[in-house]
C-alpha cells in the first residue's frame, strides 16, 4: 500500500501509527515541533513534546495546546521517551542524540515531519535542497506555479513547516525546501521532481565528514521522480541514477533536453535545447549563482507541467529575497549589499564571484568546522580588505591575511564603520559571512538587519 493511502484506507496516518494506540513524542519545541503537535492533536493522537532548552521558542503556544503533563522543557525526560511508541524529531535535533539512539535500539520508530507529510498527500511535490540557493529557487518555483494558475503551497525549511501546509484547501502542487537535517530522517519521501542545487562543505559540526553530508543531500532523490542535476557540480552529477529521468542545468550551452546559457550575437541567453528563452540581462538577481538558480527553477517547473512563458515572466520580475545578495544602499558611490544568508564558504564564494570591481568583505561568525581555504583564490586580487568578526574571525584571518588586508572588529556596527572608511567610489561593501550567525545573533536575519541598520546610520 502506498503510504498516502493509509489515511483513507486504514486508521493509520503513518505505517504502524494508529489513532487508538499511538503515543507520539515530539522532540523540539520550535516551529516544526509545534506544527507536528498541532497536526497530531487534530488527528486525536496522544502527543507529548520535550525540549532540552528551558525557554524554547514555542513553549507558550504548546502550553495552550497540550496538558502540562505532556510537556517537558529543560531536559529530555526519560519517562517521555519510555511512554512513546513513535518519536518525531525536529530538524535541529541530531539523530545521534543518546536518547534517540537508545529509542531506536529499543525498537521505537524515529521519524521526521516530512515523512508524516508525505503520508497525507497524493498531490505532486517539488523537493529542493542544496548547500546554497534553496530559498531562492523554492520561491521562484512557487511564484512560477502561481503565475501559471496552479494552487500551490510553499514551505518546509522556508516559511511554514510542511505539515502546516495541509491546512490549505484544494492544493494541487507542493514546493518544499528541505535542509540536510530534514532529509536525515526521511524514508518515505517520493517527490515528483527533486534537485540538489549544489554541494559545498557545510554543517561539518553535525556530520562525520563531507561524505556524511553528501549522503544526507542524496536522500532527496528517494523514490522514482525526475532528478534535476547541476552539471557544473561533479558531486551532484555523481548522484544521477541510470533508471531515472534526468534534466541538467548549467552555465554552458545545453544538450538536447537540458538547460543552460549560450552566446548569440554578443549577448548571453538562457537556453533549453536550441530554444532561446530569455536574455540573461533580464534577470534582476545578479551573479552566476543566480543564473544557475534560474535555470534550476525552469527545469523543476517544466517537470510538473508549468508553461514556459509564465515562468520566464517570473524570472524577469523577481527581485530576490532579503539577506540574499540584497541591495541595501549606494552611499557616496559605494554599493552596500546584504548577503547574511551566506552561512557557509560556498555561498560566500558565489557572492564574490558574482560581483565586479573591488570589494570590502565583512565576514565571520561560527564556521561550523568548515575549511576557509577555498576563499583564498576568490579573495585574492578582488577583496581589498576583509573585516572579520565573531567566533571564528581569528581562524579566518589566518587563512586570508596572506592575500588581503584583514581587520578584526567586535561587532557589526564597528564593521560597517571600518568598511565605510576603506571603500572608495566604485567599490562594493559585501556582508557575506561564510559562517552561521548564532555565536552573536538569534538568526542570519537578525545579523542582516543589524547590517542594514548600521548602513542606514551612515546617512543619518
Amino acid at each position: 500500500m502506498n503510504c498516502s493511502q493509509l489515511i483513507t484506507e486504514t486508521d493509520q496516518i503513518y505505517p504502524g501509527m494508529d489513532r487508538e494506540d499511538a503515543s507520539v513524542l515530539v522532540v523540539g519545541m520550535g516551529a516544526t515541533g509545534l506544527s507536528v503537535a498541532h497536526f497530531l492533536a487534530a488527528q486525536a493522537i496522544r502527543v507529548m513534546v520535550v525540549d532540552s532548552r528551558k525557554n524554547p521558542p514555542e513553549l507558550e503556544a504548546l502550553q495552550s495546546l497540550l496538558s502540562s503533563s505532556d510537556l517537558s522543557a529543560g531536559d529530555f525526560s526519560a519517562e517521555f521517551f519510555d511512554r512513546a511508541t513513535h518519536i518525531v524529531v525536529s530538524p535541529g535535533v541530531s539523530l545521534d542524540l543518546p536518547e534517540l539512539v537508545a529509542a531506536r535500539a529499543a525498537g521505537k520508530v524515529v521519524l521526521g515531519d516530512i515523512d508524516l507529510f508525505f503520508c497525507q498527500i497524493n498531490e505532486p511535490v517539488i523537493a529542493i535542497t542544496g548547500s546554497n540557493g534553496k530559498s531562492t529557487v523554492t520561491t521562484l518555483v512557487g511564484l512560477m506555479a502561481e503565475k501559471s494558475g496552479r494552487k500551490v503551497a510553499v514551505g518546509g525549511n522556508l516559511g511554514r513547516p510542511a505539515l502546516d501546509l495541509l491546512r490549505e484547501q484544494n492544493i494541487d502542487l507542493y514546493v518544499l525546501e528541505l535542509s540536510s537535517f530534514q532529509l536525515d530522517s526521511c524514508e518515505l519521501l517520493d517527490a515528483k521532481v527533486a534537485t540538489v542545487l549544489n554541494v559545498t562543505e557545510d554543517h561539518l559540526d553535525r556530520y562525520v565528514g563531507f561524505g556524511g553530508y553528501l549522503d544526507s543531500k542524496k536522500r532527496v532523490f528517494n523514490g522514482t521522480g525526475v532528478m534535476v542535476l547541476n552539471r557544473d557540480d561533479p558531486q551532484v552529477m555523481a548522484m544521477g541514477l541510470a533508471d531515472r529521468s534526468i534534466i541538467t542545468f548549467g552555465l554552458s550551452k545545453p544538450e538536447a533536453g537540458h538547460y543552460g546559457i549560450a552566446e548569440f550575437e554578443g549577448e548571453s541567453w538562457f537556453f533549453k535545447d536550441e530554444q532561446f528563452l530569455l536574455p540573461v540581462r533580464k534577470l534582476k538577481i545578479k551573479g552566476h549563482h543566480n543564473q544557475a538558480n534560474a535555470l534550476a527553477a525552469l527545469a523543476l517547473g517544466e517537470s510538473v507541467g508549468l508553461p514556459m512563458q509564465p515562468m520566464l515572466a517570473v524570472l524577469s520580475e523577481f527581485k530576490g529575497l532579503d539577506h540574499r545578495m540584497q541591495w541595501v544602499a549606494e552611499i557616496d558611490g559605494v554599493e552596500w549589499i546584504n548577503d547574511s544568508k551566506a552561512t557557509n564558504v560556498g555561498a560566500c564564494q558565489a557572492a564574490l564571484d558574482g560581483l565586479s570591481g573591488k570589494v570590502v568583505l565583512i565576514a565571520g561568525g561560527d564556521g561550523k568546522g568548515a575549511d576557509f581555504s577555498p576563499l583564498v583564490e576568490v579573495v585574492r586580487g578582488r577583496v581589498k580588505a576583509a573585516i572579520l568578526t565573531g567566533k571564528d574571525a581569528k581562524k579566518m584571518a589566518q587563512i586570508l591575511s596572506p592575500v588581503t588586508e584583514v581587520i578584526n572588529v567586535a561587532d557589526m556596527h564597528e564593521a560597517v564603520l571600518s568598511a565605510a572608511e576603506l571603500a572608495e567610489v566604485g567599490d562594493t561593501v559585501l556582508l557575506s559571512p561564510a559562517c552561521a550567525s548564532l555565536d552573536q545573533y538569534s538568526s542570519y536575519q537578525a545579523r542582516g538587519n543589524r547590517f542594514v541598520e548600521a548602513v542606514e546610520g551612515l546617512v543619518r
